[in-house]
């Protein structure tokens, strides 16, 4: 196979003269509406929209080839349960391609192709199927004649060129932007003479679609209009592993050498019967599929973790967990391999597509690791899981559902799919209350919600009466010992690592009262004595996680929101079983979940003193937010905060993160801390003892009475967890700044991941708009182009408004847009106006003065009809001008505008009225100008009618 490829690149590029170009990461960058690279063009795309950067090298190109990898799942694309049911679907491919960008156009492309095909690969021509598009009435767009009679002209027979309609033949970027006919080339798998060409587009696995070449000639408008593109582009693709199995003389792409050295590795590394290609009934116990499902996801991970898309919790990362898993379950539960067999294919992946694609040797290591560490994760839920759904089953009265709030704790303590459930459940022929369970999901989104607009009183279950309150008091029921939040320590791999804790079930609370047990099914507030959960306070979220009975390791009660009330944490908890006083539990946070908080804070902390670094001393904090996602501070400030200076907060935090501080944590009597200068906060709201955060410089030496660590350092009270070392912050962004008041400014930032990502769409866009302001500059006379240029400015204005991205950059961005907007808008109104003169100096010769000047003339727009009239009726102040413009599109438009002399008797409102009538058309405006339109079928008795009005007027 790698052979095949080389062939079309060294074709390409030494025939014909392309460029080639290595292969794009599968991240896509900067673009945040797309999950993977899933097509050649995708880094292209700015040439194709006219977006490019005219100096960069992007620009340059002409001719390119390239073979790149692809991944599609998760998306509209592909839905990751159809990989492994058949012989052809994959989440990764590898795309080869040849491009044009305004050079060569469709008799080069079909003979290149034909060529290469034909010459070089030797495919029968008999067997080979070409496709154009037949036209389109509707959209006004006539049969692709020309690609047709190329085709033709290069021998293809008459039979075998074939015309399809817009759904096969026409393709488009999206809902706007550059579209255009293609023309795909077909191979029948049985050739021996027939003639395959009804089977074509047909679905039937015999005939495929092997090439497909597009043309784009057009572009789509928001209006859904097409305009013909300033420049013509070439942009085919043609998928490798299709291609082998042609080539290979193979029916199946898991018969090519692309996929046959890792199902023999495969059946190496498990005790299953060898692969034999079977699919559907045949296939008994799934076997085969499950070979298949393995060696394309085994192929994705390496080519994704090589990108630095790791399995995570949203977006490509999720999509990519779900990958790992489902090949992880077909390991296991199908070939009844051992744990390892996915990273031990590794090794033969890199043989496979290491040379076309270096970079996978030398990330070999790290794949191996990475799927190893998740695989580990996931079976042993998959295990604990399992046996849940066991013991349920097993308790269930027959012919009932398997109980929602089981599976609500599955999926949200162990991370269960629940696709999974629903599989596992279908195999024990069960099906799931999905009712109950969707009415979970809504309570739980309504929840988060809620927690979003903090402040607000929470459910009852979580928040104790004064009369409970009192009564647990009077029982003597200890406040809860939470101090095992903060028991976590740095692994030997910089890795946190949190202690397990286990606690006594005191008291239960629902509906506003105590209770001594609540039963399965029921939402409640369990009281522990102690507690590793971190409760909301502080302005940081609270913990999520579940609980188990000690020595019943199969029941999970989610934990999904903890919150401190008189010195009680009380856990809300859904009973999955019965619950009771008494019962001993083990409780488990989401450690991922947490971490998140604990790096959000810590940078809080940075950011607090970043502030006030840059700002001032007198910058005080007015309240703060810490979630999973992003941080939230709000403080008060003189002015408004300048893009300088968040540029230099944003660094401070920057070499804060450098220099890996340690975070110093310790709990101090409060007269002692009071005295500490320059401390963070200090009111009444302090719980005795405190608890002091301080970076870089230990506790004690900030207590000494003339330390000025405090005015130094960040020093804080505070009661949330936080990170052991500022290095794992990683980066922060500010993504967003305003003034909530006078005086009172809001920062949103996000870190790690997240703030890299910020920072990547921030300079895919600076290029966009350094792209818009290249393109403004050069000298632009054609109305409809700069009037596309505006529009896109304001495209590029909304979405510079909305992206998460570095605040300073949006706000330096939205200066130069503004200013684009404005000179494209000059631009316009200058142009308008050099027409419009044009037009008038004609008219006026033609009608030297006359009081009455009606007459048809062409415009592009109403506003340059109106400045036509204006203009007319300047240069000759006693004349009334009516003039109709009729457009390409059946309309005709209509403007007027009546001289001084002749008001109040004429009015330039009613003669625009009349004559729009006439046409079935609108009209309106003042006495002395008006302007309106109506159809084209009117338009000869429009004009008697505005004579005629205008003599009876006169």
């Amino acid at each position: 196979a790698g052979g095949i490829a080389a062939a079309f690149l060294r074709f390409f590029e030494e025939r014909h003269g392309h460029r080639r170009l290595p292969s794009a990461p599968v991240r896509p960058r900067g673009d945040p509406r797309l999950l993977f690279v899933n097509a050649g063009m995708n880094q292209f795309k700015p040439i194709f929209l006219g977006t490019v950067h005219p100096q960069s090298e992007l620009a340059q190109h002409r001719r390119v080839v390239n073979s790149q990898k692809c991944v599609r799942a998760g998306g509209k694309h592909n839905d990751l349960e159809d990989v492994g049911r058949d012989t052809y679907h994959h989440t990764f491919f590898e795309m080869l391609g040849n491009w044009s960008f305004g050079d060569y156009f469709k008799e080069e492309a079909c003979s290149m192709a034909w060529e290469l095909l034909t010459e070089v690969y030797e495919i029968p021509r008999d067997r080979l199927y070409v496709t154009y598009f037949g036209g389109d009435p509707s959209l006004g767009l006539s049969a692709d004649e020309e690609c047709r009679d190329v085709w033709l002209r290069l021998g293809v027979p008459a039979s075998h060129v074939l015309p399809f309609q817009l759904k096969d033949n026409f393709w488009e970027m999206g809902d706007t932007g550059p579209c255009g006919p293609c023309t795909e080339i077909h191979y029948d798998h049985v050739g021996g003479g027939r003639n395959a060409a009804a089977l074509v587009n047909q679905g039937s696995p015999d005939v495929v679609e092997i090439w497909n070449l597009v043309f784009m000639q057009y572009s789509r408008e928001v209006e859904g209009n097409l305009l013909p593109l300033p420049q013509h582009h070439v942009d085919t693709g043609m998928g490798l592993e299709r291609l082998v199995t042609v080539l290979q003389n193979k029916r199946s792409n898991y018969d090519t050498d692309l996929f046959t050295p890792i199902l023999d590795a495969i059946r190496k590394g498990c005790r299953a019967p060898r692969y034999q290609g079977l699919v559907g009934d045949a296939d008994v116990g799934r076997v085969n599929m499950a070979y298949r499902v393995v060696a394309d996801h085994v192929r994705t991970l390496c080519v994704c973790i090589t990108d630095g898309i790791y399995p995570g919790f949203s977006g490509a990362e999720l999509v990519l967990r779900r990958i790992l898993r489902r090949a992880v379950r077909f390991c296991s539960e199908v070939l009844q391999a051992p744990p390892g067999l996915l990273a031990s294919l590794v090794p033969t992946v890199v043989e496979v597509l290491g040379d076309a694609y270096p970079e996978l040797t030398r990330n070999a290591n790290q794949i191996k690791d990475i799927i190893n560490e998740n695989e580990a994760a996931f079976l042993s839920s998959l295990e604990r899981g399992r046996r849940i759904i066991e013991r349920t089953v097993q308790q269930m009265e027959p012919s009932t559902n398997f109980p929602a709030e089981v599976a609500w704790s599955l999926y949200g303590s162990l991370g269960f799919p629940l696709d999974l459930i629903d599989l596992m459940l279908e195999e024990k022929g069960i099906s799931l209350d999905s009712a109950a369970f969707n009415k979970l999901v809504l309570e739980d989104a309504k929840r988060k919600a809620r927690g979003r607009q903090a402040g607000q009183p929470g459910n009852t279950n979580t928040h104790l009466d004064v009369h409970s309150l009192a009564q647990l008091r009077s029982s003597n029921v200890p406040a809860t010992d939470d101090s095992p939040k903060y028991a976590y320590a740095l692994g030997q791999h910089g890795q946190y690592e949190f202690s397990p804790c286990q606690a006594t079930v005191l008291m239960l609370y629902r509906d506003q009262s105590l209770q001594e047990e609540v039963g399965a099914g029921q939402r409640c507030g369990v009281i522990l004595d102690r507690t590793n959960f971190y409760a909301q306070q502080g302005g940081q979220d609270s913990d999520q996680g579940y609980m188990i009975r000690l020595g019943q390791q199969d029941v999970l009660f989610p934990v999904e929101s903890v919150h401190l009330c008189g010195g009680y944490v009380i856990h809300e908890v859904t009973a999955v079983e019965t619950l009771r006083a008494g019962d001993q539990v083990q409780l488990f946070v989401d450690e991922a979940q947490r971490l998140a908080c604990m790096t959000n804070h810590t940078a809080t902390h940075l950011l607090n003193f970043a502030l006030r670094r840059v700002l001032g001393d007198n910058t005080e904090q007015r309240g703060s937010h810490v979630t999973a996602e992003r941080l939230r501070f709000d403080f008060d400030t003189k002015g408004h905060v300048t893009v300088e200076q968040l540029q230099q907060v944003e660094k401070v935090v920057q070499d804060l993160i450098q220099r890996n501080e340690v975070v110093h944590m310790a709990e101090v009597p409060l007269t002692l801390a009071r005295r500490v200068q320059g401390l963070r906060a200090v009111d009444e709201g302090y719980p005795d003892p405190v608890r002091i955060v301080s970076l870089g410089v230990p506790v004690e030496n900030v207590l000494t009475c003339d330390s000025e660590a405090a005015m130094q350092t960040s020093v804080e009270l505070c009661c949330g967890t936080h990170l052991l070392q500022t290095g794992s912050v990683e980066d922060l962004a500010i993504i967003s700044e305003r003034q909530l008041v006078k005086g009172i400014s809001r920062v949103i930032a996000v870190t790690g991941g997240q703030a890299k990502e910020a920072r990547e769409v921030g300079q895919c866009l600076a290029m966009e708009v350094d792209s818009v302001s290249l393109r403004m500059k050069q000298k632009i006379t054609s109305i409809p182009e700069m009037q596309n240029l505006s529009k896109e400015v304001g495209q590029l204005t909304e979405v510079v408004a909305s992206s998460a991205m570095p605040q300073w950059q949006r706000r330096e961005l939205q200066t130069i847009l503004k200013a684009l907007q404005r000179s494209a808008n000059t631009a316009i109104k200058k142009l308008e106006l050099q027409q419009a003169e044009k037009k008038a100096q004609i008219l006026l010769a033609k009608y030297c003065n006359q009081p009455v000047i009606i007459d048809t003339v062409p415009a592009d727009s109403l506003s340059i009809l109106m400045k036509v009239v204006n203009q007319l009726c300047d240069k000759s102040p006693g004349t009334s001008v009516l003039l109709l413009s009729p457009q390409a599109s059946g309309e005709v438009l209509c403007a007027c505008q009546v001289s001084k002399n002749c008001l109040p008797a004429f009015s330039a409102a009613d003669w625009a009225v009349a004559v729009c009538t006439q046409m079935e058309g609108k009209a309106g405006g003042s006495p002395i100008v008006a302007k309106g339109s109506g159809n084209a079928k009117g338009m000869q008795g429009a004009l008697t009618t505005a004579l005629e009005f205008a003599q009876s007027k006169l």
